[in-house]
């Protein structure tokens, strides 16, 4: 039984460290530009010859 609150006590910690990584990118601008992505297969590339 106590090996089932080690594993829950585990996956709460790794949940949290996930969750404060989502925040942190949040924070920092990662998914400001969600429309650039999307398009830039489009546009050609210069190809060094």
């Amino acid at each position: 039984m106590s090996a089932i609150f080690f594993l829950i006590g585990c996956s709460v910690f790794i949940a949290l460290i996930f969750l404060a990584a989502f925040f942190w990118a949040n924070k920092t601008g990662q998914h400001e530009d969600t429309h650039t992505p999307s398009i830039r297969m489009l546009f050609d590339d210069e190809s060094e010859v």
